[in-house]
């Protein structure tokens, strides 16, 4: 399938301009390879999938900044030409994204700019900073941060690194499926059942790639908030759908107004639909995996925890992989969770 055009606000280092293939995912695990963390795959002991089904959790809040974004972010920045990299990278990011542009950043040497939301937990400003980038902070009612973006790229000549639609980011956060495929291997385990956390649909594409190859009987399902479901909807009628509000929601991580453009080409074909979950059963989620997981997560990366938990498809006799996408959450929404 064709890509459809993808935009470098820069315009410094243009992008791939092809889906990203299994082949790129193998390149980006080697790029990783040092950098990422093998993030376990935990069996949930607690619930019980009948008929010899097992339910997993793929544990990406322990990923490197605390997030699956790492991946993508370092494959991606990893494939700007040395030449290029002095005047650094620019991206967009309510917080996940941000840290893993700007750890990777950190790591190779780059200047890195963030455009943050102002309502972005605290802890995801202060982490991004942390790793030398300097944060940009918007309006999501009243500004538009890629107007923002493409500005400071245009002044600086900075790599603009998009926090999804984008071959290379999608690659990196595809060695996600490419580890818990084998991971359940070594289980004697082959996966029936992934759901994915899905904001743009970056970690999606990714996944939906890796197990396309290593377990093609395997269905992927997005999970997004209520409300925040134009993935499930796009899925359904086949066209990119719009969320009526850029905000409203706990599960700050999972509030990109539409599907990618590319993400959507390559999801559109491959997975098998979307799943909601609603803003308390994110909560219960994370309270269920700080008891019992010993797990910090944020509510945008329990909603696929959430999903499993609430019985939002039928999954008896299945072995189901819930991938717990982050972790960079603020006191106060632990404290909320556990206390509901």
């Amino acid at each position: 399938m064709s890509t459809p055009t993808a935009t470098n606000l820069s315009g410094a280092v243009p992008l791939p301009q092809h889906d990203p293939t299994f082949a790129d995912i193998e390149a980006a695990a080697a790029r990783l390879s040092g950098y990422a963390t093998l993030t376990p795959l935990l069996p949930v002991h607690d619930v019980a999938v009948g008929g010899g089904g097992r339910l997993f959790v793929k544990a990406e809040c322990l990923q490197r900044t605390g997030s699956f974004k790492f991946r993508g972010a370092f494959n991606r920045l990893s494939m700007i030409p040395e030449a290029a990299r002095g005047p650094g990278v620019v991206a967009c990011s309510s917080g996940n994204h941000a840290q893993g542009v700007a750890a990777a950043a950190e790591i190779l040497g780059m200047p890195a700019v963030i455009v943050m939301p102002r309502d972005a937990p605290a802890i995801k400003i202060r982490n991004t900073e942390g790793y030398g980038a300097r944060v940009v902070l918007y309006d999501r009612r009243t500004e538009d941060r890629d107007v923002i973006a493409r500005a400071i790229c245009a002044e600086t000549g900075a790599t603009f690194v998009h926090p999804y639609d984008d071959p290379g980011v999608m690659a990196g956060q595809g060695t996600t499926g490419l580890e818990l495929v084998r991971q359940l291997a070594d289980l004697g385990r082959v996966p029936d059942v992934v759901l994915v956390c899905a904001s743009g649909g970056g970690l999606t594409a990714g996944i939906s790639l890796a197990v396309e190859r290593l377990a093609p009987g395997c269905a992927v399902y997005t999970v997004e908030p209520a409300g925040f479901d134009d993935h499930a909807r796009s899925l359904a009628g086949g066209v990119r759908v719009r969320n009526a509000e850029p905000d409203g929601s706990i599960c700050d991580a999972l509030m990109a107004a539409t599907p990618g453009l590319i993400t959507f080409s390559v999801n559109g074909p491959r997975v098998a639909g979307g799943l909601t979950v609603s803003d308390d059963e994110a909560l219960a989620a994370v309270a269920f995996a700080a008891r019992r997981l010993k797990l910090v997560v944020e509510p945008g990366g329990a909603v696929a925890l959430a999903a499993a938990l609430t019985g939002k498809l039928p999954l008896e006799g299945k072995t189901v992989v819930a991938i717990v996408s982050g972790g960079n959450v603020d006191d106060a929404m632990i404290v909320r969770a556990l206390a509901g």
